[in-house]
């Protein structure tokens, strides 16, 4: 018989750049598999420091990532209980977001790259968040998402998916499959490509916001 608990849990999250009057912009940044939040941040580096202030959740659950022990990777989610993983992980991000009070008027940008898109699009479905700006890089739309959960969004949400021309994860008939599917849930959803792979280009987030 599997049975459950609940207890209080501790985890970290990163920051780069400083919180001041002169931010324009808070990007809430998901990184993907096997990435640590420390290492994710620093390809937000080259953001206008004085403008740009930067938010890198932590996925719980670590791992080893080869059979030296020495390199450390983490995931947010797997087939295994993901219901009650997903509710424990959105809740880790409410209390990040009440940790990091900052004005309305800055402009917000939730940002997800692969397997971070599954938990950024569910983030702002389940908490009916209202950023200026949500990116999708390189990661699939969650499955169980229909159109109206994103009613909430106004029509000037800037939502965005990016995806490299030789990223070896897509197919390009999945992917212009799924571009369907998801403008029928997101309508005002743009498609831009860098020339890369698997990554998180930063030059194409130009203009996000």
């Amino acid at each position: 018989m599997q049975k459950e608990v609940v207890y209080q849990s501790t985890n970290t999250f990163d920051t780069l750049n400083e919180l001041t009057d002169q931010t324009k912009t808070v990007w809430l940044v998901f990184h993907g598999i096997g990435y640590l939040s420390r290492y994710f941040i620093r390809l937000f580096q080259s953001l206008d420091p004085v403008n740009n202030y930067i938010i890198a959740p932590q996925a719980p659950s670590k791992y080893y990532k080869n059979n030296d022990y020495k390199r450390v990777g983490s995931s947010w989610l797997t087939k295994e209980n993901t219901q009650t993983e997903t509710k424990n992980v959105l809740n880790y991000i409410d209390a990040i977001m009440e940790s990091e009070k900052f004005p309305s008027s800055i402009n917000f940008v939730v940002l997800g790259y692969s397997q971070g898109v599954s938990i950024a699009s569910r983030w702002i479905a389940s908490r009916k968040i209202q950023p200026n700006a949500f990116v999708m890089i390189s990661g699939g739309f969650p499955k169980e998402l229909k159109k109206e959960d994103f009613t909430f969004l106004t029509k000037t949400t800037k939502i965005t998916h990016i995806l490299g021309e030789n990223d070896p994860y897509f197919e390009i008939d999945k992917v212009e499959a799924e571009k369907i599917r998801v403008k029928g849930i997101v309508p005002q959803i743009e498609f831009r490509s860098h020339p890369g792979g698997h990554e998180l280009d930063i030059e194409s987030l130009k203009n996000i916001v």
